[in-house]
């Protein structure tokens, strides 16, 4: 919502034509002036500057009507206004349609904005010869008022605004020293109240502010800087947590009046407890007992190996240097500390039977790398008191626990719900796609791969998809085992996306050298893609060529794409027009190039040539550079035959020097040796018939 970004519109020496001019600036008043359902915020000064707008339409009208010649100072002013006008209707149009949070972060800004427009339109009036003009009183007196009024205007900022902004920022700072002893976070009762109040009343209008949150992060990357994009996301991970939380009776089973209790305060049955008081507790079950400690576990979690600890215990095992077990001595793959919900419900069931205080885990249990976040996330406060980090990582830690919950114990209406939130959760963010495998998700979502339920099928795989973007949980993702599940989707998913965002997370996994090996040597991965560059949407299809190029990077994997029947299809993918995957297509049949089965293949068909002389004129600069690697190719290894059909065409050889000529510097290295062959190959032919 930057002003600057909208381009005041540049005044030549040659103004329009007064017809043109006037009728533009009738055309887009009427757009500003018909605007609907106009925001909650910045209410005032927009329909304020709608009035000021449609006052001048008038002017504007019976200017067009008298028909007469304008004196020059006119077309200046009305030129002027033009460009107030139209960069008044962009800073309408994003107030209406961005993202409603960010605007109230942005209040004083935008309400400065609108106070920079109206002085504008004021000093544009300053040269407008109202008494040369052929209007009517009426008009006259009221577009001097306008005047006036636009000459004092004063910078107007809504109060209301502004302490709805520090109620919002002084709730998301209350995960004070006090409320984290606790685990709680904020007062959602009143923090749905402020985001109803500025237009957020529904689940719809949560995730649409999710999406104009996102869309506002992308614009900011660039010049907002950091900081910027921080702060954004971390006001799209309070709006995913209070959807969460807020909606619950709409999205999960019915909760308890417990459960509707923010975790603001502690329960009475809830409290610290020492090592040598939990001794004194009697026959606590063994499988409750944490194999370091021998204490009752307050959050069991379970390592790579399978073991469960207490979180406190392990956390210490593993920052003290050790990678392996306590328990078996096995290796662990990972160290990722995944929580066991189940074993925790069983205990919190027989410490109500047994009267048996419940005990939380204290902030000590928490790993050193967390504490290293905690001391990261201070600084950046310190630095910048709106972005209130530390609130938001701690919204995004407790809605992953939260859904993983409901993935772990709930009914299957639950898991679906739990997996479609998961997915737009680590849809953003590189800290979200940490938080949220942290939270021992992955293992849940390899599960629900195997559901017979279209939508959890496609919320599990797209969601493990976007978790994947994170490198680290590429090596948990495999770890868990989660190919053979993606594979199974992607050859038999239960819809269509589902298939394509399975390609597409192959395609996520197989960026690390190991997990190309890996997925290459399941026998049904590489079919299953190929079937889906049959059968796919366009966006499939795509999805199934890239993740094959990245394989294909791997040499052994390269026959198996060829045995699989790729090269037919991705030829005839060239000539199609609608799938829109051309440049893809030449991307793997290029690397296909290098294997002798692939070289083969691609030399039988008898329709490439003339397919790739064309690509040379009209294809892309990286669909050009394919074409002439596939053909120089051809031509080293497929001999004269390649050769004569290329000479034969007459669209060849211009193609190629036009090549030479303007492109890229790999084209035409490649167009120079390419030329150079065909030339031997003439001359060998002429001393031949000689």
């Amino acid at each position: 919502m930057d002003l600057a970004l909208v381009p005041p519109l540049m005044v030549s020496t040659g103004f329009l034509p007064t017809g043109s001019l006037l009728q533009s600036l009738i055309h887009i008043c009427n757009e500003v002036c018909s605007t609907e359902k106009l925001p909650v915020l910045q209410a005032r000064n927009i329909s304020t500057m709608i009035r000021r707008i449609k006052l001048l339409t008038s002017l504007f009208e019976e200017i067009q009507e008298s028909n007469g010649p304008l004196p020059p100072s006119s077309i200046l002013c009305l030129t002027e206004l033009f460009s107030v006008i139209r960069r008044a209707k962009f800073l309408i149009r994003d107030c209406k349609d961005g993202s409603f949070l960010w605007g109230l972060m942005q209040t004083e800004l935008v309400s400065n904005q609108f106070y920079v427009l109206v002085k504008e339109l004021g000093r544009a009036l300053d040269i407008l010869p109202l008494s040369l003009l052929k209007v009517t009183a009426d008009i006259r007196e009221q577009i001097e008022l306008l005047h006036r009024q636009a000459k004092r205007v004063e910078l107007c900022i809504d109060l209301k605004e502004l302490e709805r902004r520090e109620e919002l920022l002084v709730l998301m700072g209350s995960n004070s020293e006090k409320n984290k002893k606790n685990k709680g976070f904020i007062d959602l009762v009143k923090v749905k109240d402020i985001l109803c109040s500025i237009g957020l009343r529904n689940t719809m209008d949560y995730e649409e502010e999710t999406l104009k949150l996102e869309a506002e992060a992308h614009k900011q990357a660039g010049s907002g800087g950091l900081i910027v994009v921080s702060n954004i996301h971390n006001l799209t991970s309070l709006v995913s947590y209070c959807k969460s939380i807020i909606f619950i009776d709409d999205e999960f089973e019915k909760p308890s009046k417990e459960d509707l209790k923010v975790q603001s305060t502690p329960s009475n049955r809830y409290y610290d407890h020492s090592s040598s008081s939990q001794s004194l507790i009697p026959n606590v079950p063994d499988e409750f007992r944490c194999p370091i400690s021998l204490d009752l576990m307050k959050d069991p979690v379970i390592v790579a190996s399978g073991h469960t600890y207490d979180r406190n215990s392990i956390a210490q095992w593993i920052n003290s240097g050790h990678q392996t077990c306590p328990k078996s001595g096995q290796k662990l793959i990972h160290m990722a500390l995944i929580p066991n919900y189940a074993l925790k419900s069983l205990m919190q069931q027989w410490c109500e039977e047994n009267n048996v205080p419940q005990v939380q885990s204290s902030p000590s249990s928490s790993s050193d790398l967390e504490r290293s976040n905690s001391k990261r996330d201070l600084y950046e406060h310190a630095v910048d008191h709106i972005s209130v980090v530390k609130a938001a990582v701690d919204a995004v830690k407790l809605t992953a626990e939260f859904l993983v919950g409901k993935l772990a114990t709930g009914s299957p209406d639950v898991q679906k719900q739990a997996a479609y939130e998961l997915r737009l959760l680590a849809k953003t963010g590189m800290d979200n796609r940490r938080i949220i495998a942290e939270a021992g998700a992955i293992p849940f979502l390899v599960t629900l791969l195997r559901s017979h339920e279209p939508r959890i099928q496609e919320n599990a795989v797209t969601a493990l998809l976007n978790l994947s973007i994170y490198n680290n949980n590429k090596i948990l993702i495999m770890a868990a085992g989660a190919i053979d599940s993606i594979v199974n989707v992607l050859e038999s998913g239960n819809t269509m996306e589902a298939r394509e965002n399975a390609a597409a997370a192959i395609f996520s996994l197989s960026m690390i050298d190991d997990c190309k090996v890996t997925i290459g040597k399941r026998p049904r991965a590489i079919p299953a893609l190929v079937g889906l560059l049959k059968e796919g949407t366009p966006a499939g299809k795509k999805d199934a060529a890239i993740a094959l190029f990245n394989l294909a990077v791997y040499n052994a994997n390269k026959v198996s794409v060829v045995f699989a029947g790729a090269v037919p299809l991705l030829i005839q993918l060239l000539m199609d027009d609608k799938a829109g995957i051309t440049d893809d297509a030449l991307a793997v049949l290029a690397l296909l190039l290098g294997c002798s089965e692939g070289l083969e293949e691609i030399g039988k068909n008898r329709i490439l040539v003339p397919i790739l002389i064309d690509l040379l004129r009209f294809g892309s600069p990286k669909g050009k550079e394919n074409s002439i690697t596939l053909l120089l190719g051809l031509c080293k290894d497929g001999g004269k035959e390649v050769a004569r059909r290329l000479l034969m065409n007459p669209r060849s050889i211009p193609s190629l020097q036009g090549l030479a000529a303007d492109g890229s510097l790999k084209a035409r290295r490649k167009a120079d040796a390419l030329l150079r062959l065909l030339n031997r190959c003439c001359f060998q032919s002429q001393n031949q018939i000689g």
